[in-house]
């Protein structure tokens, strides 16, 4: 072989080398990636599966369930204060329950970054298959109900409906389904703001039709199926834990408290879990057990300060707790509210909710309506101020 060959060689295997590996598209560029992961803010969304609940369903309910206010009044008063500042506008369920979502996949693609999915435990498979509304209605002659498929709720794992029986309509049934929705956008977009998922466990159930559905008890091993869940569908890696917040701090609390929250920079690309119930802070405490401070879970559990656990803060209404959410997010937690509640604003078109929340700096807004088109035929629509999928939450002090 000539010398003129031999040289040759190294600059043909330049040419015919690999190309080096393309580096993800940084979403939203214009945010720095050292600023912290508690620093953002992004718009997120309520029941995030929800499709909706057929009319005649909504129909039932008008007849069988007090209003929000009515439901309030009868509590004792300090279970009514609490009920007052989560569902502030005396509406109806009729009311309350008239929205809908598009697929998991359109509100990623229209920059939504925090998503809500309501879990209920199915160990055997079938729990949720024959809701009780749809049985009395097409007992009574009704054949042209909205589309509701039995056979994604047969096998058995953990479901994603609203309410049993009556609000169970969801885009993604199951939640191994939801989960592989999200990392299926994920993958396509490697560079994304990370992605807030709030989990409810649906721990109780409202019995109000003949024939409703008995709920399985959550047990340790749901919250472990959960868990497990999220490690084999979106990786552990792909994941900020309460472990990795924590660090070599004591607890949890005391590294948020220091401000040990990941940058956005090592942040992109992944998933922040965030766990609740329905019956408020100490709900999920099962979720502890066998994992003090959250060692080794997948979520962070929603607290309250002081709590060793404490990093997530549910604070639903900042117009009434604006100061206390400024003060939580001011000391390094991070907060979720919302812009509307039960679709009183949008029936209203009235704004100064969702101003007031993202001016808490709270860093998940979460609305039901997140592009136009609502039920009530008003203009209302939440947004990110600026627009694109994140920005730098306002000062919280």
């Amino acid at each position: 072989m000539s010398k003129h060959v031999m040289q040759a060689l190294p600059l043909l295997a330049l040419a015919f080398a690999a190309p080096a590996a393309a580096q993800p598209v940084r979403e939203a560029p214009e945010l720095p990636d050292s600023l912290p992961l508690n620093r953002i803010q992004v718009l997120g969304t309520h029941n995030s599966y929800s499709i909706g609940v057929d009319p005649r369903v909504l129909a039932l309910l008008e007849t069988r369930l007090p209003s929000m206010g009515k439901l309030a009044a009868q509590m004792p008063e300090e279970r009514r204060r609490e009920m007052l500042i989560a569902h502030p506008n005396d509406v109806s369920f009729k009311e309350a329950l008239s929205y809908r979502h598009p697929s998991l996949t359109e509100q990623l693609d229209l920059g939504v970054r925090g998503l809500e999915i309501d879990v209920n435990a199915d160990p055997d498979g079938g729990a949720y298959a024959d809701p009780a509304a749809y049985r009395l209605l097409r007992a009574e002659g009704v054949t042209d109900l909205l589309p509701f498929d039995p056979a994604a709720m047969k096998a058995p794992g953990i479901k994603v409906l609203h309410m049993a029986d009556l609000d169970f309509r969801s885009s993604c049934p199951t939640f191994r389904g939801c989960l592989a929705e999200m990392k299926a956008w994920s993958d396509k977009h490697p560079g994304h703001i990370p992605i807030f998922v709030m989990i409810e466990a649906k721990v109780q159930a409202i019995p109000i039709l003949p024939g409703s559905t008995t709920p399985p008890p959550f047990t340790s091993a749901t919250y472990d199926e959960i868990d497990r869940t999220i490690a084999e569908v979106i990786g552990r890696a792909n994941v900020v834990t309460p472990d990795e917040v924590r660090g070599t701090y004591p607890t949890l609390e005391k590294a948020v408290l220091a401000g040990n929250w990941p940058t956005l920079g090592k942040a992109r690309g992944k998933f922040i879990f965030q766990f609740i119930t329905a019956t408020g802070h100490d709900g999920a405490s099962a979720y502890l057990e066998g994992h003090p401070g959250l060692k080794g879970r997948m979520a962070f559990l929603d607290s309250q300060p002081g709590q060793d656990h404490a990093a997530f803060i549910l604070d639903d209404n900042a117009l009434v707790r604006g100061k206390e959410i400024k003060d939580e997010i001011a000391k390094g937690y991070i907060v979720r509210s919302r812009a509307d509640i039960e679709t009183y604003e949008a029936k209203t078109n009235d704004q100064r909710r969702a101003v007031a929340t993202f001016a808490s700096g709270a860093q998940i807004v979460s609305t039901d309506f997140e592009k136009p088109g609502n039920a009530y035929g008003t203009p209302y629509v939440v947004t990110l101020p600026g627009g694109g999928p994140a920005r730098i939450a306002p000062p919280a002090r």
